[in-house]
């Protein structure tokens, strides 16, 4: 298949649905290890995303993503508006074409992954939302075509094994080993991301 402009929207629209549903939840995880405003920044930021991509004139994926990343950036607080909007300001820029194969979208997902490296000065096993990104790129890498079965298990297995990790980077990084125990807020969202892709995909066939 080739993932088109209508995917695209879907996968925001899908995405925005999952962080409104979660988004207490998101917010709790980050009251325990840091500022307590992730859910309720991500919802708002999100919620305007879906309706910008859902009521503009967007004729390809790169479009989408970068009215997703403008929105992001201008609508999501603290550390995960830039984080969260570099990633999609980098996929945007990794394609030209409309619609793009499976290859290209590899390419999109290594591109935001060293987005949010650089932006957030941090690598994998730091207990960070590239403990998810990063994950779901190597399988993706591996893989030969779209598998929403693929994504949505490895998003799932890399955010629960943020649990065990201690965290470096970001306001949880002062809790030190007291981190542990503690799912990442930025690893669920973005698990929520990566599931809302799958269902997409899903739901293409």
């Amino acid at each position: 298949m080739k993932f088109e402009a209508q995917h695209a929207v879907q996968w925001i629209q899908k995405a925005n649905d999952k962080i409104q549903e979660h988004k207490d939840e998101l917010t709790e995880l980050d009251r325990k290890i840091g500022d307590g405003d992730h859910g309720i920044n991500m919802a708002r930021g999100f919620q305007e995303a879906a309706d910008e991509v859902s009521a503009g004139d967007l004729s390809g994926v790169p479009d989408v993503l970068k009215q997703t990343a403008t929105t992001v950036m201008s609508k999501v607080g603290g550390a995960s508006g830039p984080l969260y909007g570099t990633a999609f300001l980098k996929m945007s820029m990794a394609v030209k074409d409309e619609a793009v194969d499976y290859k290209q979208f590899v390419g999109m997902i290594e591109a935001a992954l060293g987005g949010i490296k650089q932006r957030g000065k941090s690598e994998e096993g730091e207990k960070t939302m590239i403990d998810v990104w990063s994950p779901v790129y190597e399988a993706m890498k591996d893989a030969d075509d779209f598998d929403a079965a693929l994504i949505k298990d490895t998003a799932s297995s890399s955010m629960e094994a943020t649990k065990e990790m201690t965290a470096t980077k970001g306001r949880a990084s002062y809790l030190k080993e007291r981190s542990k125990d503690h799912l990442d807020p930025g690893a669920v969202s973005s698990y929520y991301l990566f599931e809302a892709l799958s269902e997409t995909l899903k739901e293409e066939g």
